[in-house]
């Protein structure tokens, strides 16, 4: 299988630190992981089932779209790969490791069980989340920002459909590759570089998580959704997104002592969130908050 390369997004209001070349993490206090869309062909099932062999997390969050209900009504792909990390992961749960799953709107269905318990995995809608060094954290999938984002829909539409037919593209292009030895290549993460649209929309979305958390008096923002991994400071608020692993194949780790790092499926260390943002002072949510009910989940 061609070897995903990892290049993070560029951005002037990001404040995250570059990681060593090839710094390597220790002890995971809690790994965060979301969009791995299990039911299609574009899981990188394989690759993030070899960092939950190499990573040991205390805590794992799956944060939406583990399962893309969406892609299978259509088209279900769950090969030995993709059987096999479910295993895994319920392994994980059975043999201590705290799993708690928030669907996302690709696995909305499963919203319905949020305050369950199955097979030792606790699903629930969000979750705040308290670091090692005290940063308590918003985490949520975060398609309920979808309304903040002032893209026009028939755009959002054709993106949506566009995105699907470049995965296609990339199967085919990185098949190519593979047989004359080149690493992977993301296709569609280029292409979404390259779109000064979805840059905007990326650039809101963050705004808009970022303006929740800081709503609900908390320290920053955990979650996926836009297969854009990084991470942004303002105003003392915090933004992270784990990635993805059709296209990026990231994860966001906690280790021991609460820094925060941006990996990839080896367990390498990509990019660090800065160190420097002090935990808030807990406040009482305010009225504007965003709930799941208002985003219409």
């Amino acid at each position: 299988m061609p070897v995903p390369h990892f290049a993070p997004p560029s951005s002037p209001a990001s404040s995250a630190e570059a990681a060593p070349r090839h710094a390597s993490l220790g002890q995971v206090r809690t790994l965060f992981i979301s969009d791995v869309h299990l039911g299609t062909p574009d899981c990188q099932a394989a690759l993030l089932a070899k960092l939950l062999r190499r990573v040991r997390p205390e805590r794992l969050y799956l944060v939406g779209d583990i399962v893309d209900l969406l892609a299978m009504r259509k088209r279900a792909v769950l090969d030995k790969d993709q059987q096999a990390l479910v295993a895994r992961v319920l392994r994980l749960a059975r043999s201590g490791c705290e799993v708690i799953y928030i669907p996302g709107n690709h696995d909305a269905a499963f919203r319905r069980l949020c305050g369950l318990k199955l097979h030792n995995v606790s699903i629930e809608r969000r979750a705040i989340h308290t670091t090692g060094s005290g940063r308590r954290l918003l985490v949520s999938h975060g398609d309920e920002f979808d309304t903040h984002v002032r893209i026009a829909p028939w755009l959002l539409t054709l993106g949506d459909g566009m995105h699907g037919f470049i995965l296609s593209l990339n199967r085919w292009c990185n098949r190519a590759r593979g047989m004359f030895g080149l690493p992977y290549w993301s296709l569609a993460s280029a292409l979404k570089r390259r779109s000064g649209v979805a840059q905007r929309y990326v650039a809101q979305f963050e705004e808009a998580a970022m303006r929740q958390a800081r709503l609900e008096g908390l320290d920053g923002y955990v979650g996926g959704h836009i297969h854009q991994a990084g991470f942004r400071v303002e105003d003392g608020v915090l933004y992270c997104n784990d990635g993805d692993w059709v296209e990026h194949c990231t994860a966001l780790a906690e280790d021991g002592d609460g820094a925060l790092h941006l990996i990839d499926w080896q367990g390498q260390i990509l990019e660090s969130a800065p160190r420097h943002v002090m935990p808030r002072q807990a406040v009482p949510p305010a009225t504007e908050a965003v709930t799941p009910e208002m985003a219409g989940a």
